[in-house]
């Protein structure tokens, strides 16, 4: 009798992807605005690791998913497989476990059979997911890459030669990292063709050259981000940043070459064109630059004393669109409040475990798999109530009202919060001060 075949991890799986649908729709109502850039580059004509930054736990995984309908295998910690059952959910959600450095030198040779079943996930032309920096980190910034990536691309390249193999970057950028629905930018970066690597640095011994398609990889990474090194100088280049976008969004408004373009792009390009000014500032001017540096960490410690939110500085309105938005806040008040009310059950679950977090980039991830497991089920109550409650025409038209009541609560609060941080912004006379002599020192640099 012939052996019965063992069930590979990307085998399909129709449970999957059915739940696919549903894991996707509940990722893209959890963002505010969601593009992804550069999709053009995904390779058609063989294997494919994607290798995006790490900023936002378990979001970042997710946001690879959406991108298109394909299945993709992901690794994540080991220590998260410890337990058989949720070994068992990771394994159904095509998740492998590896084992990293801080795990110990003898844990990581276990990472043989994990190379292994990546090789032959790759064979299978199934995209494998692995984030290079090897934990995340919630900040416009990167880590250094580890060498677990290039591993499993140079055995898998030497296990298929005749199949070609890309390592394709992917930027990710957050709105915000802690806040339930901001923006998100995804960009696709140029590939990366190991075969053709490997044949042309032959001269080379296969550390060097991992160590220079790693140079590579972290490059074309911070090209697709909006990248800010990890330094003393971290918050005050983000405040600067975030001043002079409306200004720079102006600017580049008035290109007409750029065509009409989505507000996130305006936003990367405009974060680009400052960051490119403070670096110009740094090297031809580093007394300016210096005093730059300090009125921006002046303003950043000031804005959080103040708790005055960064979209209150970033994304400043006209007077035309404030009112409009009030008009409309007030018509909406009563069914704003009304969906409060009935999110209150998820908020209150999802606030409970904020406190038990010990690193905030979570709070998305839990935001998210409140509304993806809670929600429906309180749907299904509050169903059944007004089924016992009222008519069945209203009834209906209570339960159509009732469902997008998550996004029209966070909208409602959001709106409440970023009201109250532009009263506070519009008193805050020194801050204003301090954004004042910031824009005036960029401006003279960029004329």
């Amino acid at each position: 009798m012939s052996k019965k075949r063992v069930k590979k991890i990307q085998d399909f799986d129709r449970l999957y992807w059915l739940l696919r649908y549903y894991v996707d729709a509940i990722l893209k109502l959890s963002y505010r605005s969601i593009i992804y850039v550069g999709t053009e580059n995904i390779p058609k004509d063989g294997a494919i690791i994607y290798a995006p930054n790490h900023a936002n736990a378990l979001m970042d995984a997710l946001v690879v998913l959406a991108m298109d309908r394909k299945p993709k295998v992901f690794v994540a910690r080991a220590d998260i497989f410890k337990n058989p059952r949720l070994a068992k959910i990771f394994t159904f959600l095509k998740i492998m476990p590896i084992m990293r450095l801080r795990d110990g030198f003898n844990e990581v040779r276990k990472n043989h059979e994990t190379i292994s079943k990546a090789v032959d996930v790759l064979r299978d032309k199934i995209p494998f997911c692995i984030f290079p920096e090897g934990t995340h980190l919630a900040k416009y910034s990167s880590l250094p890459l580890s060498k677990g990536i290039f591993r499993i691309a140079f055995q898998a390249q030497e296990m298929m030669p005749d199949m070609p193999l890309y390592i394709v970057p992917t930027g990710i950028r957050y709105g915000n990292f802690f806040r339930f629905r901001s923006a998100l930018r995804v960009q696709i970066g140029t590939p990366i063709h190991v075969g053709n690597f490997i044949a042309e640095h032959a001269d080379l011994t296969p550390p060097e050259q991992m160590n220079l398609m790693k140079d590579l990889l972290t490059e074309r990474i911070h090209s697709s981000i909006f990248y800010i090194p990890d330094d003393q100088d971290y918050n005050a280049v983000c405040e600067i940043c975030y001043v002079m976008h409306p200004l720079e969004v102006k600017e580049l408004l008035k290109d007409k070459s750029l065509g009409k373009q989505h507000n996130l792009e305006l936003l990367f390009q405009a974060n680009n064109n400052t960051l490119k000014a403070i670096a110009d500032l740094k090297e031809h001017d580093p007394e300016t630059a210096q005093r730059l540096l300090k009125l921006g960490d002046e303003a950043h410690a000031l804005r959080q004393e103040l708790k005055i939110s960064r979209e209150s500085v970033s994304n400043r309105q006209g007077v035309v669109a404030r009112i409009l938005k009030g008009v409309f806040f007030v018509a909406t008040l009563p069914y704003s409040i009304a969906a409060s009310v009935l999110t209150l059950p998820v908020i209150a679950v999802c606030k409970y475990l904020f406190t038990l977090l010990k690193d905030p980039a979570f709070k998305n991830s839990v935001w998210y798999l409140g509304y993806l497991l809670l929600w429906p089920l309180l749907v299904i109550i509050y169903s059944i109530i007004a089924a016992l409650l009222l008519p069945w025409q209203w009834m209906l038209l209570f339960v159509l009202l009732a469902i997008p009541s998550p996004i029209v609560a966070h909208e409602f609060w959001y709106t409440m919060r970023i009201a109250i941080s532009e009263i506070r912004l519009r008193r805050a006379n020194r801050l204003m001060g301090l954004y004042a002599q910031i824009k005036e020192i960029i401006n003279k640099k960029e004329c």
